[in-house]
């Protein structure tokens, strides 16, 4: 039996607790493309942003299919293809790893492979995947959460092993919505109240209302971080790394310029998912794999030529 080391949504009490897993799991700069100094910024704040990771090219291919697959699923009102609450405009489509020749061959890029691979100390394996769309003028927020917190609650993920990829496809800029993080939040775990009823993904995909933390949490959080909230901008092409416990967020987009993203999560393959610790059945494939899980063969991708040199 799995103990459950973050219990959460089991009590009408919120409490934070300390992590109990390692942020760096046992590598050093040796083991892959990251600097001592990346490391320990990514271990200190939760996140590390690279500017123009891919070349103005790359993007353009990049958001090629990003467009084929919004129309590809214009019509596809399956729970896999999420759209915004007030709208039938597509929110996120997910599993493009799987449905997308190129996006597999992009999840499996070496570049961002042996990045996953030293952030978390083993290989690793896809465990989610999609494109996110948020819409000029009409793109809604977003609500703060910690991934994990959802991960290890509904799928059944153990421990705190696992980073999110986001490959940033349009310029973020401060007033389209971008994601916002607070630094060092990852050191911590909100146990949040409530329970979860059943097939909860299907609302809170579209707006999360359990599994959020309460405001003095989020305040006491913000406040560990010296009152600093941070927001990924970055031009196009940029790429973000965040661990799976940063509290993250974004607020709507009332710009008239749409965002868009890649979005990859990377477990450890020594971290696969159990059964969820609500005690529910697990979530659908799309959200959480579990079949067929096998480590990804990083690969060289002669589809994009790197343009970022890593420090």
């Amino acid at each position: 039996m799995v103990v459950d080391l973050y219990p959460s949504r089991n009590s009408t009490e919120v409490q934070l607790m300390e992590r109990k897993d390692p942020i760096i799991h046992g590598s050093s700069e040796q083991d892959g493309p990251l600097s001592k100094a990346d490391l320990l910024s990514y271990e200190e704040k939760g996140y590390i942003l690279f500017e123009t990771f891919f070349s103005s090219d790359d993007v353009i291919m990049m958001k090629e299919e990003l467009q084929q697959e919004m129309e590809n699923n214009k019509y596809n009102h399956q729970d896999d293809v999420i759209r915004e609450p007030e709208s039938d405009e597509i929110r996120s489509v997910f599993e493009v790893h799987k449905r997308n020749d190129f996006m597999k061959r992009l999840s499996q890029d070496r570049r961002l492979v042996s990045i996953a691979q030293q952030l978390l100390g083993s290989q690793v394996y896809m465990t989610q995947s999609r494109i996110n769309f948020k819409p000029g003028f009409k793109g809604k927020e977003f609500y703060w959460h910690s991934d994990f917190e959802t991960w290890h609650v509904e799928d059944g993920m153990p421990r705190m092993r696992a980073v999110s990829c986001s490959i940033i496809l349009t310029d973020n800029y401060e007033h389209n919505g971008p994601l916002m993080l607070i630094p060092g939040s990852h050191k911590w775990f909100v146990s949040c109240a409530g329970q979860t009823p059943k097939d909860n993904f299907k609302q809170s995909l579209k707006k999360q209302e359990l599994g959020v933390p309460d405001h003095d949490s989020l305040k006491w959080l913000v406040d560990q971080a010296g009152g600093q909230i941070d927001r990924a901008t970055g031009p196009a092409g940029s790429v973000l790394f965040f661990e799976c416990n940063t509290m993250h967020g974004s607020s709507g987009n009332m710009s008239p310029f749409p965002r868009s993203n890649v979005f990859f999560v990377y477990n450890s393959i020594e971290n696969k998912l159990t059964q969820p610790f609500s005690g529910g059945k697990p979530r659908p494939e799309f959200l959480a794999n579990r079949q067929q899980i096998k480590p990804i063969e990083p690969q060289e991708n002669d589809m994009t030529k790197q343009t970022v040199q890593l420090t």
